[in-house]
Formats: structure tokens, C-alpha cells, sequence
């Protein structure tokens, strides 16, 4: 694939403007609970079924990156034009990006 396999999260976060682009948060449901970004579409790594995104681009996520990293391999593997969000929630908030609970009040990465 020609497209980057790795962004950080300010090099994410503007790609999600577009229709064609999804946010995967692969951590688990506490995790998640806790806080995640607004947009981010909540699939726990091992439920991830790359033919749920045909069509799409995918900008995994999880809190440090390893999991992440693994979801992008198996999307890669089944052709689709995936990406790894370095550093994960932790760096996204971090970076003063927004980090919410499913309610939309603001949530916290540990």
C-alpha cells in the first residue's frame, strides 16, 4: 500500500473530516468507557473482521500502539488501506486532542 502506516495523532485527527475514513479504537470496553475520541468506532481487537471496512480507511487506535499495530497488519494483509495512530489515546490526549465517555462528557486515558 502506498499510504503511511504510521500518524500521529495531529496527522489523524484532521482525516476524519471525510466520509471515506473511520477511527478504530481496538482497546477493550473499560478502556473505552473510560475515554475514547469522539468520532472513534469502538471494535475490540479480537472481534476486528476486516471485510467490515471494504471500501474504507482505517486509523487504528488502542492506548500505547501494540494493538493497534496489530489491527493494521491484519487489515493490511486483507487489503485494506489501514493505519496505525502512533502512541495510541495516550498520545492523542496528550496532544490536547478531545477524549470523551459514551455520555460526551470528557473521559480520561490511563
Amino acid at each position: 500500500m502506498s499510504s503511511p502506516r504510521n500518524l500521529t495523532p495531529a496527522q489523524a485527527s484532521p482525516l476524519l473530516a471525510g466520509d471515506d475514513t473511520v477511527l478504530v479504537d481496538v482497546r477493550g470496553p473499560e478502556e473505552w468507557q473510560q475515554g475514547h475520541a469522539p468520532s472513534a468506532l469502538h471494535v475490540p481487537l479480537d472481534t476486528l473482521n476486516p471485510a467490515d471496512f471494504t471500501g474504507r480507511t482505517v486509523m487504528a487506535v488502542c492506548r500505547s500502539g501494540r494493538r493497534s499495530e496489530m489491527a493494521v497488519e491484519a487489515l493490511r494483509e486483507a487489503g485494506i488501506d489501514a493505519r496505525n495512530v502512533t502512541g495510541g489515546m495516550q498520545a492523542w490526549a496528550e496532544a490536547g486532542l478531545p477524549v470523551i465517555t459514551d455520555s460526551g462528557t470528557a473521559g480520561s486515558v490511563r
